[in-house]
């Protein structure tokens, strides 16, 4: 048989909704030599990445750590943990991963109301008060930054809510970890799940998840097994905890990774970090602004991290997208769903949300757009965004 090619990736700058730029100390970082699972280096090291991860969820929890498994994974432990045969539970959708919350909690065997409103809106608490009065769930799942609309949550006043009605809150934050502030303890969040190719700039495979007091209670009354045996929150806790009892063997390499971008952003400090998205979300929102471009989220709820903005009528969303690819090695995302063919999903996401993929994107538009025939001023996109620098 033939032998395989040489493998060769093409560099690429990662402007899309995930995965974003791996950063240089990470990337070394996963080149350094494997040990066991059980080793005690990687024994000490799972010690230090849960303190990490506890610092960029901001909590105690005792059950913080890393699913072996990308973001999905980390969503499927916590639902399939929390959520028994026949449990009420309210999922909140306005965009895919709230749908796909819906369908995880469906085969767990949850009795499921969703809660909808239009793609790129956010939900306000009194939606969620009256259905929680209503169908009194066990369970209320939420997304806070939702990938595929560009629409950022506020939580604090809905976890509250959620708690006056006697059940407990599950919070998507696999784009909003690292990027925005994640509250977990002072806005008592019950589970939270994230991923490691977002706002953290490492390669998928890792999914940082927490749990508190009360959900973990919950997971060891349950009347069934979890339907999961790898990702059962009680095994994982053996393995995680103090006893180090064997549960599978971890991706050793990966958790290298993770700890070092948890290390990186510490290094910066939390709210330097989010600054920084911030700064950068603005600096792009100005320049697409100047070309015509729009954000398709709420006004006032849009995400510093991902930014999901309109294509201009008249213009050829797919081919702008190859051109960026193909001439600049640009990729940015399509729309998905109820916005498939509508909108750019633009990241700028950990170690990507830095002045110059702002403005090499921004040019690069500039000369495809006006390729389209699309009137503007040229230059006006950067000289928008570097105003915005200026004043910062």
């Amino acid at each position: 048989m033939p032998a395989l090619s040489p493998l060769n990736p093409p560099i690429r700058t990662l402007l899309g909704p995930g995965p974003s730029d791996i950063h240089p100390r990470v990337l070394a970082a996963m080149a350094r030599p494997t040990v066991g699972h059980l080793d005690p280096y990687y024994l000490q090291l799972m010690d230090r990445l849960q303190d990490g991860l506890r610092q960029l969820f901001r909590t105690t929890n005792r059950m913080t750590f890393a699913v072996s498994g990308t973001g999905s994974a980390g969503m499927e432990a916590a639902v399939v943990n929390l959520v028994e045969p026949g449990d009420p539970v309210v999922v909140c959708v306005n965009g895919v991963f709230g749908a796909r919350m819906c369908d995880v909690a469906e085969r767990a065997g949850a009795k499921v109301t969703r809660l909808e409103r239009p793609w790129g809106e956010v939900f306000a608490v009194d939606e969620i008060r009256n259905v929680a009065a209503a169908v009194k769930p066990k369970l209320v799942g939420i997304v806070m930054a939702e990938t595929s609309t560009g629409a950022y949550q506020p939580i604090e006043p809905i976890a509250q809510a959620v708690h006056e009605a006697g059940a407990m809150i599950l919070v998507d934050t696999v784009t909003a970890l690292g990027g925005v502030p994640v509250e977990v303890d002072a806005w008592g969040l019950d589970a939270v799940y994230s991923g490691t190719q977002k706002c953290l700039s490492c390669p998928p495979g890792l999914a940082p998840v927490s749990f508190n007091e009360r959900a973990m209670d919950a997971v060891k009354n349950r009347k069934h097994k979890v339907q999961s045996w790898y990702l059962d929150a009680s095994m994982l806790a053996s393995y995680w905890g103090s006893d180090r009892v064997y549960h599978h063997t971890a991706p050793i390499n990966m958790s290298y990774a993770l700890y070092e971008a948890v290390s990186i952003i510490l290094e910066e400090g939390l709210d330097a970090c989010f600054a920084r998205h911030d700064l950068n979300h603005r600096a792009l929102k100005a320049g697409l602004a100047a070309l015509g471009i729009q954000c398709a989220a709420q006004e006032g709820f849009q995400l510093p991290m991902l930014n999901a903005v309109r294509v201009p009528a008249g213009v050829d969303e797919a081919k702008i997208r190859s051109e960026l690819l193909a001439r600049f090695g640009i990729e940015i995302g399509a729309g998905l769903g109820a916005f498939k063919g509508k909108v750019w999903r633009i990241g700028l996401m950990g170690y990507g949300a830095r002045p110059a993929n702002v403005y090499l994107l921004l040019a690069a538009l500039e000369q495809l757009l006006a390729e389209q025939g699309r009137p503007f001023d040229r230059g006006a996109s950067v000289a928008a965004a570097g105003e915005v620098y200026s004043a910062k």
